[in-house]
């Protein structure tokens, strides 16, 4: 927000700059007045904006064209005053003025002032005045509104400089078009995205309660009978079609917005776009988008109760065929106050559960958020906003959970939705796997893995259900990511995928965890293909007696082809709420490589210590001819449990 505007004033020779700002600063008029008056500082708390403002006179004599140009470049509202008994004074507003502050290659709002209204013959309404000056509008954009005054009589005088902040804290020029009679199309698709936000119900209206909601949010006020029936009537009166059965369509919105700017209400119409998230290039604002959600480390984020019933309540309203499904078109309009579906570049839906046309169920639209949120926590809160979650902040839709170091130590894990890394070697079945847990077709065709792949599912265990993401990094990232230890520390459960039918495919996974050191993982071993010849693996001990030898359980054997998958996503979940006992080598191995590392140095530097207070004593007290004599070595020795050393 800006804390602070520069206020100038220009305008030919006698038409009373001076004067209104001494009628500002004095509240009465003053007859002699100086050529230019001082430069003029009025503080924040005096002004309604709450901005430190400063008010800027100058001169149009030959010998102030120096001064006046240089006020000109800095100022942020330029106020142009004529005197309402000299016409050519408002003549020279388009024909000198305004092309002045161009030529000069500025582009800042400008107010047109019209001082000495008590020596106008009879009254102006406002209407009329926006008539009068409709050409120069028309022509120069920059023109923000046209008020009139008396320095003399002081009427008007803080509308004046009202109007002058209003111009640089709420300009109308960035809104509004006033040659096209419209609001500019930036603006307008804003405005357009905030009624669809406010149509909770998605009917193509704002009801009552609707309109109610919109006035809270915006104005921290209720709406009234009497402001309900100005609304109409103004909207009636505006447009046609503006109405529909009484309510407040999409173009009436539009309506309401541009007379408020008509009325010189353009603070109305920025307090609407910033409350949703607005600045002034139109685009949300960071803050709005993602605000501030610390996640320390080892934690990872999941969706709250709060978060879960909003993404229900959004898939309800966009399922308008009510088969509880959404189909593309569907999909379609709920993300179009979004960038768009924010998963068009993973393949989705193949990534999570859909009906046989392709269309994601309820399940599949809870779990695919789940897994976003796990994955890229920012990505959900962005969303949040796009479609207009109801929250004062959309941080209440989302937890931190504790950290899997505490839940592993604990040996029960409280979380919901939990990562796996599948790996393995080309051609052993991981995307058949990962595909299968999707609910998606087998496929004969083998096609090598060339990106991260990434699919969720739910996973009922004993009654309560549970979110597993399923993720395969192919050969051109799986080196990358497991010797990451900052990514392999995010994982619940490593299952490693071999082919039970190629006698080369589990020597690949026991050199990937001899390479990697994944000790620390809780670990499962998946034998694919169970429906081809089994094949003796060309290792120096067989995969089960291999897993037995680290206390683990032996392959699960599965064949997607057959459909037969022997529950083994039931029991990754389950290794991932009780994950100490499948840690490769016993549960004392739980703690990850950096963790151990840690401890290693941290009892190094104990020990360190301790030996070299040890040595201090020795050397000082029981060295040989030291002040404890000849029987300090055998005191040493029993103090440690030996009589001798």
């Amino acid at each position: 927000m800006r804390r602070e505007a520069r206020v100038l004033l220009v305008g030919d020779e006698g038409v009373g700059k001076s004067t209104i700002i001494m009628s500002l600063i004095k509240e009465h008029f003053v007859t002699h007045v100086q050529h230019i008056v001082p430069e003029i500082t009025i503080p924040p708390d005096v002004t309604p904006e709450k901005i430190t403002t400063h008010i800027v006179d100058t001169g149009c004599r030959p010998q102030d064209r120096a001064h006046l140009e240089t006020e000109i470049r800095k100022a942020q509202v330029i106020c142009v005053v004529y005197a309402i008994d000299n016409a050519n004074s408002f003549d020279r507003i388009p024909t000198y003025w305004l092309p002045y502050f161009r030529q000069l290659g500025v582009n800042v709002p400008v107010v047109l002032v019209g001082n000495k209204r008590d020596l106008r013959v009879g009254e102006v309404s406002p209407a009329a005045l926006q008539h009068e000056i409709l050409p120069i509008t028309t022509e120069f954009k920059e023109v923000e509104a046209c008020v009139e005054c008396s320095a003399l009589t002081a009427e008007n005088i803080l509308t004046v400089f009202h109007f002058a902040l209003k111009a640089v804290t709420n300009p109308a020029g960035p809104l509004y078009d006033t040659r096209e009679h419209a609001f500019k199309p930036a603006c307008a698709n804003a405005l357009r995205r905030i009624f669809k936000l406010c149509d909770t119900n998605k009917d193509g209206v704002l009801d009552v309660a609707e309109l109610t909601q919109f006035q809270r949010k915006c104005f921290d006020q209720p709406l009234t009978a009497l402001d309900l029936a100005h609304i109409r009537t103004v909207v009636s009166e505006g447009t046609v079609g503006g109405l529909r059965d009484n309510f407040l369509t999409e173009e009436g919105f539009l309506c309401l917005c541009t007379h408020f700017l008509r009325t010189g209400r353009s603070e109305t119409t920025w307090t609407v776009l910033k409350t949703f998230g607005y600045a002034g290039d139109f685009k949300l604002t960071e803050e709005y988008l993602y605000p501030k959600f610390d996640v320390p480390y080892d934690c990872s984020v999941e969706l709250s109760q709060e978060g879960y019933e909003f993404f229900t309540g959004i898939f309800e309203i966009f399922d308008k065929d009510k088969d509880g499904a959404l189909n593309s078109t569907e999909l379609s309009d709920l993300f179009s106050t979004s960038p768009g579906n924010p998963w068009a570049k993973q393949n989705f839906p193949d990534t999570t559960i859909a009906d046989d046309a392709g269309s994601v169920t309820l399940q599949g639209w809870l779990a695919q958020w789940s897994m976003t949120t796990l994955l890229d926590h920012k990505t959900t809160l962005a969303y949040l906003a796009y479609l207009g979650f109801p929250g004062a902040s959309q941080t209440s839709a989302l937890q931190v959970t504790r950290p899997r170091k505490q839940d592993r130590k604990r040996g029960k894990v409280t979380r919901n939705v939990f990562l796996c890394y599948v790996c393995g070697a080309a051609g052993s079945g991981k995307t058949s796997l990962l595909r299968a847990f999707a609910g998606k077709p087998y496929r004969e065709a083998y096609e090598p893995t060339s990106k991260v792949i990434s699919v969720v599912n739910s996973v009922d265990i004993n009654g309560s259900e549970k979110y597993l993401v399923l993720q395969e990094f192919g050969s051109k990232y799986e080196a990358e990511t497991l010797r990451n230890v900052k990514k392999t520390d995010l994982a619940d459960v490593m299952v490693y995928v071999y082919d039970s039918s190629d006698t080369n495919s589990f020597s690949y996974i026991s050199n990937l965890r001899q390479q990697y050191g994944l000790n620390h993982i809780p670990t499962l071993f998946v034998a694919t293909k169970s429906d081809l010849d089994l094949a003796q693996q060309r290792h120096e001990v067989q995969p089960d007696v291999y897993c037995r030898r680290l206390g683990l359980q032996v392959p699960v054997s599965v064949s997607v082809k057959d459909m037969q998958t022997a529950d083994v996503f039931h029991a990754i979940c389950s290794i991932a709420l009780n994950p100490l006992g499948a840690i490769p080598g016993g549960a004392d191995r739980a703690i990850t490589p950096a963790a151990r590392m840690r401890l290693y140095v941290t009892w190094t530097a104990v020990l360190g210590g301790f030996t070299a207070g040890i040595m201090m004593v020795y050397r000082t007290l029981l060295r040989p001819g030291g002040p404890l004599g000849g029987w300090n070595i055998q005191w040493l020795g029993w103090a440690f449990g030996r009589r001798e050393l």
